[in-house]
């Protein structure tokens, strides 16, 4: 009966390999051993494969020493190879999607031999899925659930399958036979497990690496086909790593930098296809580099060969300004800083894991993240803090991270101050209970300590912070600790944040314009992110709010238009075509991200053609109702900042102010019938409006477009004192007085005016006569009229005239406040 383990702590995979020789050699001798080989690159003493009986290797124990010995004197000829390292060498790692199919290998094969650098190392993962299947297999072995013979055949049909495809020849038989041989040592180390019901973890990671091992292979052979010379390496045989905490490991460089250049001296390839996420440790047992490993693999050796960059191909166009999930409009950077790709990783961007970092940045090495499907997007960069950006507000704050499901807890307390080891005696009873602190702010008064942990380990901290500070909370010293759930995390990245002013204020600006509340902030003095915590339903419209006013137009507003009849209709005309005018001079964006009348209505998450509006709400509309449209605007997170607008002359629709003011939603309207109403009901939305972020604005109510509303309030807002406001305010009495019997006129001239007498509080419409010099009785047409006397105007009024009815001028005053709120809400003026 075999044996499971030998002295050896070293598994079969580092020498079931078949490597090429241009002749025959002592070291082929040893590959043909069987069942009995000796890793070549390793002492004899601890390289024996596991899985050996002491049978085997008395039949040919002296067979292999002669052998080994034939192979050891030719590696001691051999090692005089030099390593090369600088920039001949170019580092690409391809991820299991890339390597997902027959296809995607060859097309791996095509862009690697389409790279002209003199020299390269090309780390693969194993095929989509695979790592996952090879887990499995593992969890179902050490339950002792028998279905993992069946899965073990699927990992073997499909490696085969792939080959079967991409292979053909001598070069199929090769790994086909590899594979046959691979798939038995695991049914054998498998059943080993099963019986056992228990797998250490070097078992386990022995079993899982083999994805690595079979992808390399069969990438190593498409290449060759083409006649370019390829070799592939285990990097078991060359990459040492110690394990360095909770699931991780730090790599060894010296050692690991030893193994490479005797791993080269045998085998000195201008294209080398390395397994990802494998490595040994110092004892020569298997292990992986745990999470993102392969990135880790390929970060590790373009250090040991000081590469000239480290590509990591992917299947996006390279880092996003912001999860592109919650963030549509995020953008591609082409540049990131080391720091900045570290701060975004931490925060949870889909960037690089942290330590991949590491060993390209202390060399100074590029990494650049590319999109194998999409070959013409030149990716992301990240190096050294580029030199050549200005240092402006919009380049400062590269990207915008998330972390959701966290809580947030505050220990508040008078006895705090300036008491030592508080915080210590916090921190202390939080890692006692293995809770991640994800973020901490102090107050400078030391009245209080808040941090943030994941919502599932709060529970555990509550109970461990109430069990330490149980005395501290009975005396006094101490006021509470307090659970906030239901919280997130939004975090702004910029290395150059801490040379520019007013970062913070912007950031704080576009929270506070979309009515989002800050629970906590935390910045670090090197100011490479500002950390703010919030309620987690808050969290995408403010990483959205946050995001358009660095990297997009410096104001986006979502508009909701109620009555496309004339009034609405010519204002969504006249939005279409100023919209790209705007965005361009102004940078306004303007979203109409909803249209309703009376009976249907239109609704777009990211905006309506508005070349094609009456068409869509003909063809492509839904029954109208005022809920469901209010609705889809108060829930669109794609644009921070909304806008109703109404446009009818309907009472039930101005009703409904006072809940869309409370909603967060900014009120437009030309409709006279909320301010004309009841004063209570004006006053109470006016009082709304001035207690939150939201605005209500109604020039078009009085005089359409003219701008009579925003001239008495800056009269009032500059101190001035208002004594009479007179004016003929109804364009169409005016066209009455001024056209009766169409070309007569009255020969005493009359006007139907409003006065307003402050002085005397009273107001009065009456008809009254005016002489012909008098400028009332200069109106033309449909015109409106209004004089204010005041304090600084009591000589001569303030006279604003113009025309006072008519779609296009209404429309016009609407989109004047648009604008108005569009510069109120950060749009340069």
């Amino acid at each position: 009966m075999r044996s499971l383990a030998v002295a050896s702590p070293l598994p079969p995979a580092a020498a079931v390999r078949r490597r090429p020789r241009a002749s025959a050699s002592g070291r082929e001798v040893i590959s043909q051993c069987w069942k009995c080989e000796i890793n070549q690159d390793q002492p004899l003493g601890n390289s024996l494969r596991i899985g050996h009986s002491q049978g085997s290797l008395q039949r040919h124990g002296s067979r292999n020493l002669l052998a080994a010995a034939a192979a050891i004197s030719i590696e001691q000829a051999e090692v005089s190879t030099y390593l090369p390292k600088g920039d001949m060498w170019s580092v690409h790692k391809f991820g299991g999607t890339c390597m997902g199919t027959p296809q995607r290998i060859q097309n791996v094969a095509d862009i690697v031999l389409g790279d002209s650098s003199e020299r390269k190392l090309i780390i693969v993962s194993a095929m989509s899925k695979v790592t996952d299947m090879m887990f499995n297999l593992v969890h179902k072995a050490q339950s002792r659930d028998n279905s993992y013979v069946t899965a073990l055949d699927e990992v073997f049909n499909k490696h085969m399958a792939a080959a079967k495809d991409l292979l053909d020849g001598e070069d199929l038989a090769r790994f086909l036979a590899q594979l046959h041989s691979d798939i038995s040592n695991l049914r054998a180390m498998l059943r080993a497990i099963f019986i056992a019901g228990h797998a250490t973890e070097s078992f386990s990671d022995f079993v899982v690496g083999h994805g690595e091992l079979w992808s390399a292979q069969m990438l190593s052979y498409a290449i060759k086909k083409s006649g370019v010379p390829c070799s592939w390496m285990d990097t078991r045989e060359v990459l040492v790593v110690k394990p360095s905490g909770s699931n991780q490991v730090d790599p060894d460089y010296l050692e690991s930098e030893k193994r490479l250049q005797k791993w080269f001296s045998r085998q000195p390839a201008e294209i080398i296809i390395a397994t990802g996420f494998i490595a040994s440790t110092a004892e020569n047992i298997p292990t992986t580099l745990k999470r993102d490993g392969s990135d880790f693999s390929a970060s590790i050796i373009g250090s040991l060969v000081r590469a000239r960059q480290v590509t990591i191909w992917t299947d996006v166009d390279g880092v996003f300004s912001a999860d592109p999930r919650k963030v549509s409009e995020a953008v591609i950077l082409s540049t990131l800083s080391y720091q900045e790709a570290w701060e975004m990783s931490y925060f949870g961007a889909n960037v690089l894991h942290p330590r991949t970092i590491i060993p390209v940045m202390k060399d100074n090495i590029p990494i650049v993240i590319r999109n194998m499907f999409n070959l013409s997007a030149p990716g992301t960069t990240i190096c050294k803090q580029p030199a050549n950006e200005n240092a402006d507000l919009d380049a400062c704050v590269k990207s915008f991270a998330t972390i959701d499901k966290l809580a947030l807890v505050n220990v508040e307390g008078t006895g705090m101050a300036g008491v030592p080891g508080t915080a210590s005696a916090i921190f202390s009873a939080a890692k006692d209970v293995g809770a991640n602190v994800i973020m901490i702010s102090q107050a400078s008064s030391e009245h209080s300590v808040c941090f943030a942990v994941p919502e599932k380990e709060v529970a555990a901290v509550s109970t461990a912070l109430h069990v330490r500070f149980r005395e501290a909370l009975a005396a006094g010293r101490l006021s509470k600790v307090e659970v906030i759930r239901g919280c997130s995390i939004l975090a702004a990245v910029g290395l150059r944040m801490a040379s520019t002013p007013g970062v913070s204020a912007i950031l704080f600006d576009a929270l506070a314009k979309a009515n989002i509340n800050v629970r906590a902030i935390a910045q670090g003095c090197s100011e490479y992110n500002i950390t703010v915590v919030l309620k987690q339903e808050d969290c995408v419209r403010a990483l959205r709010a946050v995001h358009s006013r660095f990297f997009l137009s410096k104001t986006t507003l979502a508009v909701g238009i109620i009555g496309p009849g004339l009034i609405g209709g010519t204002l969504l005309d006249q939005l279409k075509d100023q919209a790209a005018v705007l965005k361009e001079n102004m940078n306004i964006d303007l979203r109409v991200i909803g249209i309703s009348g009376s009976r249907t209505m239109h609704l777009s998450d990211i905006g309506v053609d508005l070349n094609q509006w009456k068409e869509l709400l003909r063809k492509e509309a839904e029954p109208a109702d005022l809920d469901s449209f209010v609705r889809h605007l108060s829930e669109n997170h794609v644009f921070p900042n909304k806008v109703l607008v109404d446009c009818t002359a309907d009472t039930y629709v101005a009703s409904h102010y006072y809940d869309w003011l409370k909603k967060g939603i900014h009120v437009i309207t030309p409709n006279k019938k909320a301010n004309s109403g009841p004063l209570d009901r004006y006053l109470k939305l006016r009082t709304l409006q001035r207690a939150s972020y939201t605005h209500y604005f109604y020039e078009a109510t009085v005089g359409a477009g003219l701008p009579i509303i925003s001239t008495l309030r800056g009269l009032l807002e500059t101190g001035d004192k208002i004594l009479r406001i007179e004016g003929i305010f109804s364009g169409t009495l005016s066209y009455i007085f001024n056209n009766f019997e169409g070309t007569r006129t009255f020969s005493n001239v009359l006007r139907y005016v409003g006065v307003v007498d402050v002085a005397n509080r009273k107001g009065r419409v009456e008809l009254q006569r005016y002489k012909r010099d008098h400028p009332f009785a200069q109106l033309s047409g449909s015109d409106n009229i209004i004089a204010f006397t005041t304090s600084r105007y009591k000589e001569q009024p303030l006279i604003v005239r113009g025309p006072g009815a008519g779609a296009e001028v209404t429309a016009g005053g609407v989109f004047c406040d648009i604008l108005r709120l569009a510069s109120y809400l950060g749009a340069p003026s």
